[in-house]
């Protein structure tokens, strides 16, 4: 179910799932099902795992409400293109991120589920401004309260795809929209400030780390909730 789930485990919700399935309301031949699986059996087992991890709910077409887990902390060091030397920012800016608190929106930590329908898009910028350095779209995001969707959610995303809106693959003013997930800050293996991001190109999705520093403008907005959700 995910890199958590111990064989043990696994074995118990497929032997619950066999014994509680009323298999004579099954329409094997009616959805031609037993040929579907056998002749595409990633496919299925994609689909098998989506349910699962919607926790045990249909999907019917696009999913709205998404679970995130929480039994884990995310952990930068273990994610496949950072790795060793990352770690989550602590303690104050103007710091060296390896003291104090770390620098994570805790209000968005507090989420076990999302409704992806009310996650809004902020740019941080302000009329007659065609882009913002990111720490300052950061400090923009505070001010107004947003609940700024942290490293989690989009971990749960990225590892599960088919749950990302259609809609979110969309260009602004023709350019490839880039995703933030300011709700959690990262320091880099040198000590810079800077966030996941996420976007459609090239058929795929795609992710990197944002150097706050950065200018950011229209096309590089944040993934966040209004504050009273």
């Amino acid at each position: 179910v995910n890199s958590m789930t111990t064989t043990p485990q696994s074995h118990q919700i497929m032997a619950a799932l066999a014994t509680n399935t009323d298999w004579t309301k099954v329409r094997f031949e009616g959805a031609n099902l037993q040929e579907r699986i056998i002749r595409d059996p990633t496919e299925a087992a994609k689909q098998f795992v989506a349910f699962l991890n919607n926790g045990g709910n249909l999907i019917i077409g696009e999913p709205k409400v998404i679970l995130i887990d929480r039994s884990e902390p995310f952990d930068p060091a273990t994610l496949k293109g950072l790795g060793k030397g990352w770690t989550i920012w602590k303690g104050p800016i103007d710091g060296d991120g390896l003291k104090g608190e770390e620098e994570q929106d805790a209000r968005s930590l507090a989420l076990t589920e999302l409704d992806l329908t009310k996650v809004r898009f902020e740019t941080g910028l302000k009329s007659g401004e065609s882009s913002i350095k990111g720490e300052a779209k950061l400090a923009r995001l505070k001010e107004a309260g947003h609940v700024r969707l942290d490293a989690k959610v989009f971990l749960t995303l990225w590892e599960n795809q088919h749950l990302i809106p259609l809609q979110w693959k969309e260009k602004t003013n023709g350019n490839t929209t880039h995703i933030f997930f300011d709700g959690t800050v990262l320091r880099d293996s040198d000590g810079d400030r800077c966030v996941l991001c996420l976007f459609w190109s090239g058929g795929g999705w795609r992710w990197y780390c944002c150097w706050l520093g950065s200018g950011l403008g229209a096309c590089y907005p944040s993934a966040v909730l209004a504050s009273e959700s």
